[in-house]
Parts: structure tokens; sequence; C-alpha cells
């Protein structure tokens, strides 16, 4: 996996069921590296902490791989790299084999694999169709946030390098699956 762009967001507006509404999901691309810190980006706006940011959720990625899948059902969005929100897009990401608990070292960073992106109702809007919010949650397609355990600079080139492998094997993927499971095993 390496990173193909390092993703930054402003506060942007926009109206909904008539109340204005404020984002960060407008990712774009920046030049430069970016600092993962231990609760978030540092210089990505975050709107609502309680579902964003933190601990668990420090940074996003999403896969490059993923993009031309959405293009084609998408082909009238203005598409650009960071339109998912993502903070890394990341090349060779892929949720069915990217464990949860996995811990890789990116930059002088050290991150680890926490969750998939559950999609907000602020995705829907960025893409014009709530419904793609159900397209999505039927894909494997949900990219990851990640545990920052050591802050430090990353950059567009970087490699991901597994430093310890899960060892529970639960992938991103199925635990995806598993959140909007119709019946779930405990």
């Amino acid at each position: 996996m390496k990173i193909i762009s390092t993703n930054i967001g402003q506060r942007t507006s926009f109206q909904w069921n008539g109340k204005e509404k404020f984002t960060g999901i407008n990712k774009k691309p920046v030049n430069h590296p970016i600092h993962l810190g231990k609760s978030d980006v540092i210089g990505d706006v975050v709107i609502e902490r309680e579902v964003h940011a933190g601990p668990t959720k420090a940074c996003y990625l999403y896969s490059a791989d993923h993009y031309p899948y959405w293009k084609t059902r998408y082909p009238d969005l203005d598409w650009h790299i960071g339109m998912f929100g993502e903070n890394l897009t990341v090349e060779g990401l892929d949720e069915t084999t990217l464990y949860i608990g996995s811990i890789y070292k990116i930059g002088n960073a050290k991150i680890q694999i926490t969750e998939p992106r559950q999609p907000c109702y602020k995705f829907g809007f960025k893409m014009g169709d709530q419904g793609i919010l159900k397209k999505f949650i039927n894909t494997t397609f949900c990219g990851s946030y990640v545990r920052v355990i050591e802050e430090g600079e990353v950059q567009t080139g970087d490699e991901f390098i597994l430093q310890e492998e899960s060892s529970n094997k639960l992938s991103v993927a199925e635990v995806f699956a598993l959140i909007y499971a119709s019946h779930r095993d405990e």
C-alpha cells in the first residue's frame, strides 16, 4: 500500500432541510506532508468530533483503487482525489485483507487499523444522491479509520510497512458487513 495523495479539508456550509449545516468532508489534495496527530490530522477541519476524529478515528484512509468503480456509477460528478473525505488516498488498500488491529509504519508515523467508515447524510449530500449511502454500504469499499500510535509526518509516495499483523484476522470489510447485517451474530 502506498499514499498517492494527502488531503486536507476546510469548513464549508450547505443547506439541509432548511438549516445551515457545516462539514469538513470536502478534502483537497495538498502538495506537502501532513502531520498525523493522536486525535486528528493537524490542519484538517473536523466538525462533528463525536463521530469523526478522536483516538480511534484520528485519520481516514480510502483506496484509490475504488475510484473507477464510483466514477462509472456517478459519471457527472466533478471527480478529484479526496472525494470520499479521506485524509490519505492509498493505492493498494483492500478492506478484505486489511485487518482490525494491524499496525503499520508510514512516513515517521505509526498507525493501527481500527474501524470502517460509516457513511452519513453529509456524504450523500456531497455526492448529490442520498441513495449512495445504501450503495456504499452494499460494497466492501468503506475505507478505514486509524489510531495514531506515534505521531508523525506522512506524504505522497510513503509506503505502508507492516509492523505487526493483527492476530484476530477480522478484516475491515467483515466488520463493515457486521455493522450493517440485518441479523448479527453476537
